[in-house]
């Protein structure tokens, strides 16, 4: 039903191919724009935004661990690091 795409990066003015298997995808999760940076003009993108947040620092509510959550902790809530974040996402 998809066949590969070319289409041509917004950022880097390269082409890149956006796969069946990515327009399928795209489609299930209900996107109706096809992407318009490649693969690694994304993930520069991403890094960039992700890198600028301001991280904080408190003790996970599970291990005691350092727990680095990109809001100013609040008195009285439970805060997990990543690792235990994910073990309680999953059960």
């Amino acid at each position: 039903m998809y066949k590969d795409k070319t289409l041509v990066c917004k950022d880097c003015k390269k082409e890149f191919v956006f796969s069946a298997g990515e327009q399928e995808f795209y489609a299930e999760r209900g996107f109706v724009n096809e992407p318009l940076r490649c693969k690694p003009c994304r993930t520069a993108r991403k890094k960039a935004v992700k890198g600028s947040r301001e991280l904080y620092t408190t003790v996970c509510a599970e291990c005691g661990g350092e727990a680095r959550i990109p809001f100013e902790p609040m008195q009285g809530k439970s805060y997990y690091c990543s690792t235990c974040f994910a073990k309680r996402q999953e059960g």
